[in-house]
């Protein structure tokens, strides 16, 4: 597989069901012990479309209401996407409505007069944000959009079945991707694209296996154990530390990242950044993937 440097936007997608190949998980912390069997050639695909269904929680750094009266609101988006093995992919949008962050930020929204909507921050600049859904729309996928993007390269389904299922191999690959990125570190890099692996792209469940082995013998990377996500799920919680650009403050020099996995299937539940302000976090919340003959179709509300 060539790599080249090329710009693409990332597909959410996560693989379930695919063929195993032959070797036992590596004893990790934090890994499922799970035997595989020897190499078979993947499955066939058990529908027309492999389908995802994202809902991303988002809670601006900036506070809404009024400098007497602020308060955090967060910011709902669904994304579903739909990818035929030949190249043909659709995406969907929608905005379920925004809402209050917590009880005391509740308080504050009635205090407010529990607005609808909201067009400008506590510092006057502009937002949009609504408790009402949005209609939301769905499109053909168009260009490099059809294509899967891991580690800035923009692979084909096949592809993607042929990814390394040895962690030391599949390593190797990342690095050799990092270096054809130009002023990429490099295991900042391989760090930032494993978790693509376990949920982005529809790879066999031992490239799943090999990529979260090697997530857990990266730089800044830690199992912090047993957890549930947003909604409820059990997984295993780990956390990454990565350096902020540029610290603006003492303590304010690292993003944290928590994914939530689940490793039995190796595929993450739950993805949740912050940055150095106290109010900016994202939590993606992965509803479904898996193969499915229903057409594309605007996100329906949760």
């Amino acid at each position: 597989m060539k790599l080249t440097t090329v710009p693409g936007w990332r597909l959410t997608v996560a693989g379930t069901g695919l063929a195993v190949a032959a070797a036992t998980l590596l004893t990790l912390p934090g890994a499922a012990k799970a035997p595989l069997t020897r190499p078979v050639a993947a499955s066939a695909p058990e529908g027309t479309y492999w389908h995802t269904r994202m809902l991303s929680r988002s809670t601006n750094f900036r506070q809404v209401g009024s400098r007497a009266n602020p308060y955090w609101v967060v910011h709902q988006r669904l994304t579903e996407k739909w990818h035929t093995t030949d190249g043909r992919s659709w995406i969907g949008y929608r905005e379920p409505g925004a809402y209050p962050r917590s009880a005391k930020d509740r308080e504050a929204w009635r205090r407010d007069g529990s607005p609808v909507k909201w067009t400008r921050d506590v510092a006057g600049q502009t937002v949009v944000l609504s408790t009402r859904p949005t209609r939301g729309h769905v499109t053909p996928a168009r260009g490099q959009g059809t294509k899967f993007f891991l580690a800035g390269q923009m692979l084909t389904y096949e592809e993607v079945q042929r990814l390394p299922a040895d962690p030391a191999a599949l390593r190797s690959w990342l690095t050799k991707a990092a270096q054809v990125s130009e002023g990429r570190q490099i295991d900042p890099f391989v760090t930032g694209s494993l978790p693509d692996l376990l949920h982005r792209l529809p790879a066999p469940k031992e490239v799943r296996a090999a990529a979260y082995q090697v997530l857990l013998t990266m730089p800044g990377v830690h199992v912090d154990g047993a957890a549930r996500d947003d909604l409820g799920r059990n997984g295993t919680a780990v956390s990454i530390s990565r350096p902020q650009p540029i610290a603006q403050k003492a303590g304010e020099g690292k993003i944290m990242r928590k994914l939530i996995v689940d490793t039995a299937t190796m595929i993450l539940l739950s993805d949740e950044s912050a940055g150095q302000h106290p109010g900016g976090s994202t939590t993606n919340l992965l509803l479904r993937a898996g193969w499915t003959d229903t057409t594309p179709a605007v996100p329906a509300l949760p």
